[in-house]
């Protein structure tokens, strides 16, 4: 006659003890994840992330085929990461340290981009804001957001979240009102942030009657993958800043269509496409 195991009581309180445990453990888990990701979305992190992401899978595809040259060099690389990327994260670990000392951690994110964005209509606007400063000879710094996120530089200023429109711009930037000073900063078709502070170009290359204003919207473009737009208060001219570098004295036409260019008409920088291009 065949005998049954029965478990015991205590087993049976083991095991269900074990299980709440994990459940609980993987849910805190998960969640922390969770805020830690928005927390560095919209910042430069994500594409240092895709960046090691690429890394990890060339790594995975040189072992899987036992390509031992590149198998070692992946190797040693990936030691040397791991020493640099503290200093890489630095500005996002400050920045979580930060919002859990405030207890801002688990609060929710705002700004976050929705909805369909009328391109053709936000340059339009950006066209005719920086129309009417040149006119009046009013300075502004306009940087519009594209991959790279530009979070860190939006906690920097005013949160504004408006509606792109001319008359909002112009009357950000009006001399003596209380978000004048600084650049603003667009993110879609939202006004994200104003009285920004972005990073100075320490370039010995630039003209030296460049001012603050001009090497801010330099600066900005050399960290990150953002455009600025910049209004002389001196001049009026119109200069556009890019990847660091400044084509000063565009008119409103060549002006829009370069900004229709680096915002909407950029090539794909996919894998594949940064493998096999020409």
């Amino acid at each position: 006659m065949e005998q049954f195991w029965l478990p015991s009581l205590d087993y049976l309180k083991t095991i269900l003890k074990f299980n709440l445990s994990s459940v609980i453990d993987i849910l805190i888990v998960a969640f922390l994840m969770y805020r830690l990701m928005l927390l560095i979305k919209g910042t430069r992190a994500v594409q240092l992330i895709k960046g090691l992401a690429v890394l990890l899978v060339i790594t995975a595809f040189a072992s899987l085929f036992n390509l031992y040259t590149i198998n070692w060099l992946l190797g040693k690389s990936m030691t040397a990461l791991v020493v640099a990327l503290p200093v890489v994260f630095q500005p996002e670990l400050r920045r979580a340290l930060e919002k859990l000392g405030r207890g801002r951690f688990l609060n929710h994110p705002t700004l976050a981009p929705s909805g369909e964005i009328d391109q053709v209509k936000v340059v339009n606007e950006i066209i005719r804001a920086v129309t009417l400063l040149s006119k009046n000879k009013i300075g502004g710094l306009i940087v519009l957001e594209r991959e790279t996120g530009l979070e860190d530089h939006i906690d920097t200023g005013v949160k504004v979240d408006g509606l792109v429109t001319a008359e909002f711009l112009v009357n950000i930037f009006v001399p003596k009102t209380p978000l004048h000073d600084g650049a603003v900063i667009i993110r879609g078709d939202r006004v994200a942030a104003a009285a920004c502070f972005l990073p100075l170009s320490e370039s010995p290359h630039l003209p030296s009657d460049l001012g603050t204003r001009h090497r801010a919207g330099i600066g900005i473009t050399e960290h990150s993958d953002a455009v600025a737009v910049i209004i002389s208060e001196e001049t009026g001219y119109i200069s556009l800043a890019v990847e660091g570098v400044i084509n000063r004295s565009l008119d409103e036409v060549e002006l829009s269509k370069r900004l229709t260019d680096l915002l909407y008409n950029r090539p794909s920088y996919s894998l594949t496409a940064l493998l096999f291009r020409r």
